[in-house]
C-alpha cells in the first residue's frame, strides 16, 4: 500500500493520488470523499429551479470577485501598527520583556490563517459557480433543442 507524505503540492495532486491509488486498489472513484461532495453539491443544485440557480449563480460570483474583509484587515493592520508604532515600541520593548516575541508570533500566525481561509473559500466559491454553470449550460441546451 502506497503511503502519501506531507506534499505542498497542493489539493489537486492530493485527489490525483487518491485516484490513482483507487484505481491501483480496484476500489470505485465514487468512494473518494471529495467527489462524493462535489457530487453531494451537483444534486442539491439540480433540485433548484434555474431562476433561482441564476440568482445563486451571481451572489457566488460576487463572493468570489469580492475582495473580503480578510484582505482588508491584513492591509490596514500594518498601518495601524505604524501609527501607534511609538506606543507599541514602548509596551513591547519595556525592561527586556518578550512581550514583542508573543505578538510576532500571533499576528503572523493570524496572519497566515486568514490567507490560508481566504483563498479557500474563493476556490469553493469557484466549485460551486462551475456547477452552477453546468447545469444552466445543460438546461439551456435542453430547452433549445
Amino acid at each position: 500500500m502506497e503511503k502519501t507524505m506531507f506534499s505542498l503540492r497542493g489539493d489537486a495532486h492530493k485527489i490525483y493520488l487518491k485516484l490513482k491509488r483507487a484505481s491501483n486498489n480496484k476500489k470505485p472513484f465514487k468512494s473518494i470523499k471529495e467527489l462524493i461532495e462535489v457530487e453531494e453539491i451537483q444534486k442539491f443544485y439540480i433540485s433548484i429551479d434555474s431562476e433561482t440557480l441564476k440568482k445563486i449563480y451571481y451572489c457566488m460570483i460576487k463572493e468570489k470577485n469580492g475582495s473580503g474583509i480578510i484582505p482588508i484587515l491584513i492591509s490596514s493592520a500594518p498601518w495601524l501598527f505604524f501609527l501607534f508604532s511609538k506606543q507599541l515600541q514602548e509596551f513591547l520593548f519595556k525592561e527586556g520583556s518578550f512581550l514583542w516575541v508573543i505578538f510576532v508570533f500571533a499576528y503572523i500566525t493570524i496572519l497566515t490563517v486568514s490567507v490560508i481561509l481566504h483563498f479557500h473559500e474563493k476556490s469553493w466559491a469557484s466549485v460551486h459557480i462551475e456547477i452552477i454553470q453546468e447545469i444552466l449550460n445543460e438546461r439551456k441546451q435542453k430547452f433549445s433543442e
